[in-house]
């Protein structure tokens, strides 16, 4: 016998008002605001930038590092990861027209190791390099990122003034093509879903995340739980390092901002459809049953209400149309984030059903051994 449409507007409602109410209000989408403050003495910190084949933008991301209006000793390490368009001249360039040539070092990074991700050797190699002038901080930024001159100085003041061992700032993305503004917005909707800020910060909460573009780490936290070796195989690495020093006592923060920007734009589908499949399946741990009971969520969350609207008008409306008010009201504020109108509220559903899409292509590109792709190389490996 099936489901009346009353007993089913119910699923999809259930599920909007917990996402609304117990969701550690994940939804509210807003700039941290850091007030800053004078410090006595402002610790000693030395960006790592990790580079790929990023010719294109590394020459901006230099100059924004260079120009940041930090008051405390402050130096670069860019790891140039066997890049083969130039990177790392441009980067030498860079660093000699940004007059702070004396503060930035190109570091060629060593043939990667069996077991690593390019990220994260590059990081290590990084680290290695950053940590013979024993800084008090690592900043951990991509060679793809535009950051403000104050962002530095705002972050340290923030771990200092809340004793944080991590804290992230998750950069503002682009959203200027059609792809983008229809699928960049749900990207940050559905990070902020999985890993709400407030439990992050919780240190009663096990849930432990961050946003790889920006990644401010406290030095004297890498040896106890292992270094960037800890986790060298992992392809979701920010969350992971985040997990691992959380794990270990240590507080974490994340944050949203709009004065670091991603220069990385996405003019097709196909282009948002390789970032997300690039990890969206390591997400679920490499589950085939993971994998279905994601796609099933998806549908009944973002899906259901909509189809019922259509199929059954007028039946169960109140039910119904509360939970397309919730995912509307809710995603409004990311949208809003992004400046854009408010009408992409209601796109939500078609976003969800490309991310599941996206989803189901990166399992099939792991089960074939293609998995977690970038720049050329194949970083989720299949588990025999």
């Amino acid at each position: 016998m099936p489901l009346s449409p009353t007993l089913l507007a119910a699923i999809p409602l259930a599920i909007w008002i917990y996402l609304f109410l117990a969701r550690g209000n994940f939804w509210q989408a807003r700039e941290e605001n850091i007030q800053l403050q004078p410090l006595a003495i402002w610790p000693r910190v030395v960006a790592v930038v990790p580079a790929r084949n990023e010719a294109g933008t590394i020459t901006e991301t230099i100059s924004s590092l260079a120009g940041q209006d930090y008051p405390g000793e402050f130096s670069i390490v860019v790891v140039d990861d066997h890049s083969e368009d130039g990177t790392g001249a441009l980067a030498r360039k860079a660093a000699a027209e940004s007059g702070a040539a004396e503060r930035i070092t190109i570091h060629s990074a060593a043939a990667l190791p069996p077991g690593w991700t390019g990220k994260l050797w590059a990081l290590h190699e990084g680290v290695q390099v950053a940590s013979e002038g024993k800084p008090d901080f690592l900043w951990f930024t991509d060679a793809d990122v535009v950051h403000a001159p104050a962002t530095l100085k705002r972050l340290v003041f923030r771990a200092e003034k809340d004793s944080l061992d991590l804290a992230s700032l998750m950069v503002l993305l682009q959203a200027r093509t059609f792809p983008e503004r229809l699928l960049i917005p749900p990207f940050l909707y559905f990070f902020l879903m999985l890993y709400p800020p407030r439990w992050i910060a919780d240190s009663n909460a096990s849930t432990a995340g961050a946003a790889g573009g920006c990644i401010l780490l406290r030095r004297n936290v890498l040896a106890p739980i292992g270094g960037i070796a800890s986790i060298r195989g992992e392809v979701i690495d920010d969350c992971a390092l985040a997990r691992a020093v959380k794990s270990r006592g240590g507080r974490i923060w994340m944050g949203l901002t709009r004065a670091s920007v991603s220069l990385r734009s996405y003019g097709s589908f196909a282009e948002i459809r390789d970032m997300i499949a690039r990890t969206a399946f390591t997400q679920l741990r490499y589950s085939l049953v993971l994998l279905i009971a994601a796609m099933t969520g998806l549908f009944a969350t973002f899906l259901l209400a909509w189809i019922l609207f259509f199929a059954y008008p007028g039946e169960a409306w109140l039910l119904v149309d509360t939970a397309i008010a919730l995912m509307a009201a809710t995603f409004l504020a990311t949208v809003r984030f992004y400046n854009l109108s408010t009408v992409w509220a209601l796109t939500l559903p078609v976003a969800a059903v490309f991310y599941g899409y996206a989803t189901c292509v990166s399992a099939a590109r792991y089960w074939v051994g293609r998995g977690g792709q970038w720049k050329g190389r194949a970083q989720a490996v299949r588990r025999n």
